[in-house]
């Protein structure tokens, strides 16, 4: 990769899990009956729904992590705090007004398996009790591989979970104490083991370039030990830096320990080669699969889609979020919960659907939310359906031209195309669509850098 493009194009932007992203919701026009009435206008059109599920406590603080999370070793708070979770989802079920089809179910957090195995097993079955599923039903959590248990795999393989993901971030000793994530290549092996072992169909392991004091060799060494175990998916990503967003959680370590945009792309790079010389596909941006998995299949078939969860096989469902800060999304409005686990909990009490920000999508909002899943997703886009063109169109495409002159989009008479070249930086392809973003210039830097 040429090191002018990346000094270039090395911006603040979003990963774009929604259109319009989270800073450019319209607050003022927003309201939960708004946000009621675009999630019933969705479940009318399709019966099925996603939930994610937000589990936020964690016993230490990894100084890595941009997540919204409560840090304590009191696993007293696991009950109250599924209570609370029930009770939103029977808040949501007033909403819908009938029993929904559940298409999808993901535990994030937080550390989901901070919750003993008995307490998310009857999580999950009170849940399914008020929603119809089948063998095709995705179930997937996120699994931490200090603490993931036989137990905790045992009981969400009976309950017909199919996939896991683990964080492994690095496998540097060094990295992993700047970070605060201690974790052998034993315990991975044991997790990742167990979890087959169990019945567990997907596999996937988190890989993160880019943090404190990581080398290229650093990497060279992960993804080798990686191969030992090849999970199913791998999520190779980027380190997102944004301390003045998530407070003194990314604070553990300076600035200066982070390497240079050049040694990232670097990094990136040699860690693809490896990756793809060992089986693996990428795909849309950051991830892996083997040919087997599911979401290989789901591009091949053009089904890939994205949300808040990321990359999913599932396209089309209302996705409702439950608990703290967990974001909905019904296609016509975004919505999400309150970030702190006491107001979360004092206005379920209350029986509110804890809501306490969103944005309602325009008809333009609509438009541009496709042309940006299609790129994310399927690395092009196109307008020759009248029902895409929007009227700012022709002054987007001008924006593109220089990256056309660079190699990194190629136009045909209706439509865009991502050559190779050009998929490193498809978030900066992505903003030129974006409206929002171009009308409200921040006075801070609200995003992680594209590169």
């Amino acid at each position: 990769m040429s090191e002018n493009l990346i000094n270039k194009y090395n911006v603040p932007g979003p990963r774009y899990t929604s259109y319009p992203t989270v800073p450019y919701w319209e607050q003022e026009s927003f309201s939960l009956a708004a946000w009621k009435s675009s999630l019933k206008r969705s479940f009318k059109e399709n019966k099925e729904i996603s939930l994610y599920i937000h589990l936020p406590f964690c016993e230490s603080l990894c100084t890595f992590c941009g997540c919204n999370k409560r840090i304590t070793k009191k696993h007293e708070v696991e009950t109250p705090y599924i209570e609370s979770l029930l009770r939103e989802w029977e808040l949501y079920l007033e909403v819908l007004e009938e029993k929904p089809f559940i298409r999808e179910i993901h535990l994030g957090g937080g550390t989901p398996t901070f919750f003993a195995p008995e307490n998310l097993k009857f999580l999950l079955n009170m849940l399914f009790r008020k929603g119809d599923r089948d063998c095709a039903t995705e179930l997937s959590f996120e699994g931490h591989p200090n603490n993931t248990t036989k137990e905790h795999l045992k009981i969400l393989a009976e309950l017909n979970f199919k996939r896991v993901s683990y964080g492994v971030q690095d496998y540097s000793e060094k990295v992993q104490k700047a970070i605060h994530r201690i974790q052998p290549f034993k315990n991975v092996k044991n997790a990742t083991e167990q979890a087959r072992e169990a019945g567990f169909k997907s596999v996937g392991h988190d890989i993160i370039f880019g943090l404190p004091f990581q080398t290229k060799n650093d990497i060279i060494e992960t993804i080798e030990k990686t191969k030992l175990l090849m999970p199913d998916r791998i999520a190779f990503y980027s380190y997102a830096h944004v301390p003045w967003i998530k407070g003194n959680g990314q604070r553990g370590f300076k600035d200066s320990d982070l390497p240079e945009a050049d040694e990232k792309r670097e990094m990136y790079e040699v860690g693809k080669q490896m990756l793809e010389a060992a089986g693996y596909v990428e795909i849309g941006m950051d991830h892996f699969a083997l040919k087997t998995d599911s979401l290989y299949k789901a591009v091949e078939e053009k089904k890939l889609h994205r949300n808040f969860m990321g990359y999913t096989t599932s396209s089309g469902a209302s996705m409702i979020g439950l608990g703290v800060s967990a974001i909905s999304d019904s296609w016509y409005g975004f919505a999400q919960n309150e970030k702190s686990v006491e107001s979360y909990q004092h206005l379920i009490s209350q029986g509110i659907i804890p809501v306490f920000r969103g944005h309602i999508l325009n008809e333009e909002d609509l438009i541009i939310r496709k042309h940006i899943l299609n790129l994310m997703c399927r690395l092009e886009t196109s307008w020759e359906d009248p029902e895409n063109y929007f009227e700012e169109l022709p002054e987007v495409l001008i924006k593109l031209r220089e990256m056309e002159a660079d190699g990194l989009v190629i136009f045909s008479e209706t439509g865009l195309t991502i050559p190779e070249k050009g998929r490193s930086f498809v978030r900066n392809i992505c903003m030129a669509f974006d409206l929002r973003m171009q009308a409200q210039k921040p006075n801070t830097q609200l995003f992680s850098m594209t590169v």
